[in-house]
């Protein structure tokens, strides 16, 4: 049974009604499409490309368990704990490039995969902090990162990340057939696939984008023997979370570039709460709004340490999910305990894991390339957001010349300390470094205040629903289907 269509941005079930079973579910099911590809997909890229096919399984059904509690942490809401709202929770995709330079820096190392996995789940463990304190004075955090620094490191993650899905689409790192015409063609009908259908008019179809063009991949990897279940691991029939499974470890110079993604996180999860609050008709000023988006923000720090504890990657509250508020209508939060169950269920079985893990890498790619260039996307979206002037067009050139010149050409670094070239190697860290300290060093040009119109600016986030609207249209976007 479906859900009535709402009309004009109508709402069909307030946060605190309680809709039937069918309509409940039928709802939950509507979100869990939007969001478990996003759910899985970092964990899926991590995992590949630093050799860790033998535990993407498990660390798949960790991310689909965690994303459930806390997707249920959130819409409950504990003390000062969670929203309240339906804010789905998933495993973020910002996070990706510091990782895989954690990652990476432990195996050239030759450290093992318990060692690399034990550094990484350390460092968000020990970062998610940084979130959880900003939580606490987050309505004063715009006067530190502005639209430029913001937009800077944004524009940086998804620069940085278009490598990794071009490599996916092109058939892998290190694949004896890498750039094989086969392999192209595979990646490219997922990506014809999803951009077809984004541009479709129906909302259930573009939220579904990538959950469809993947299973399309799929049947045709399938139907030309590229795809096969042979090889499959054998495994347990349910899985079992172990905390700190793989032990704990730590490195000042590789979680300083972790420390600066969850302080950008803060900000992000203050926007999505933002606009899921205004589709769910809730206040989005004053101090309703204020101590929602802290509990939010600290919810988002207090499940990223939780995910960590349980062996997955930070997580995050996913902006397209808020479109399926928009599109089904119902707001209530006890919606979300569905979703979290969903979650949970979808979790308990390693074997959706590992069904997941024989997925061609060109239908990853294929999927996830546009979902990365997305990103990029944004950040310029949110540069652009302001006039750009001189002083800011020679932040953001030297800033992306810096960040994604230690990319391009890592040797660079080679002859500095080894704890400056941890830190520096980060694409965002180095960018964002630079744009927040020139911000700081080249004084703004002062222009004279003007008039106060008939509407006055409230000293909140946003000041009107539109202003909400275009901020939260500036938010990381975490799946190419927003």
């Amino acid at each position: 049974m479906q859900t009535p269509r709402p009309q004009d941005g109508e709402i069909l079930y307030a946060l605190t009604d309680v809709p039937s079973v069918s309509h409940s579910t039928t709802a939950a099911l509507q979100h869990i499409m939007a969001c478990f590809i996003g759910i899985i997909t970092p964990t899926l890229i991590i995992g590949s490309v630093l050799g860790l096919e033998a535990e993407i399984p498990y660390l798949i059904s960790m991310a689909l368990m965690t994303s459930g509690v806390s997707t249920f942490i959130q819409a409950k809401k504990f003390g000062p704990i969670g929203c309240g709202l339906i804010a789905v929770q998933g495993t973020s995709f910002t996070f990706i490039s510091a990782l895989l330079v954690a990652g990476t820096t432990i195996k050239s190392r030759g450290g093992s995969n318990d060692e690399i996995l034990a550094l990484m789940f350390g460092l968000c463990f020990f970062g998610a902090f940084v979130e959880i304190i900003l939580s606490r004075f987050i309505q004063h955090l715009k006067a530190v990162i502005t639209p430029l620094t913001t937009g800077i490191v944004i524009t940086t993650i998804g620069i940085t990340l278009i490598k990794v899905g071009m490599t996916d689409l092109s058939g892998g790192f290190n694949a004896p057939d890498f750039g094989a015409v086969h392999n192209l063609l595979l990646g490219l009908s997922v990506l014809i696939t999803v951009i077809a259908l984004n541009a479709s008019k129906y909302p259930l179809l573009r939220l579904s984008a990538i959950f469809i063009g993947m299973l399309v991949g799929c049947f045709i990897a399938w139907w030309q023997g590229i795809l096969t279940f042979d090889n499959m691991i054998p495994l347990p029939l349910v899985s079992v979370p172990q905390p700190f499974k793989y032990g704990i470890a730590f490195d000042w110079s590789l979680f300083i570039p972790i420390a600066l993604v969850y302080f950008l996180s803060a900000i992000e999860t203050s926007g999505d709460l933002t606009a899921n609050s205004l589709f769910c008709k809730e206040p989005i000023k004053g101090p309703i709004y204020i101590e929602r988006i802290k509990g939010g923000v600290l919810a988002d720090g207090v499940n990223s340490m939780l995910a960590a504890m349980f062996n997955s990657f930070p997580n995050t509250t996913f902006g397209q999910n808020n479109a399926v508020v928009q599109m089904t209508g119902v707001a209530s939060r006890h919606v979300g305990f569905y979703i979290a169950g969903l979650l949970l269920l979808l979790g308990l079985f390693p074997v959706i894991g590992s069904v997941l893990q024989l997925m061609p890498k060109p239908v990853l790619g294929g999927a996830t390339l546009v979902m990365f260039a997305t990103i990029a996307v944004a950040g310029v979206k949110i540069l652009t957001s302001e006039p750009i002037d001189r002083r800011k067009s020679l932040i953001i050139a030297t800033s992306l010349g810096l960040g994604l010149g230690v990319m391009m050409v890592p040797e660079t670094l080679a002859q500095l300390p080894q704890l400056a070239n941890n830190i520096l190697s980060s694409s965002v860290t180095t960018a964002g470094f630079c744009a927040i300290i020139m911000s700081i060093v080249i004084p703004e040009k002062k222009t004279p205040p003007e008039l106060p119109t008939t509407s006055e600016h409230s000293p909140e986030l946003g000041t009107s629903e539109t202003d909400i609207l275009e901020q939260a249209n500036l938010a990381v976007p975490h799946s190419s289907n927003e």
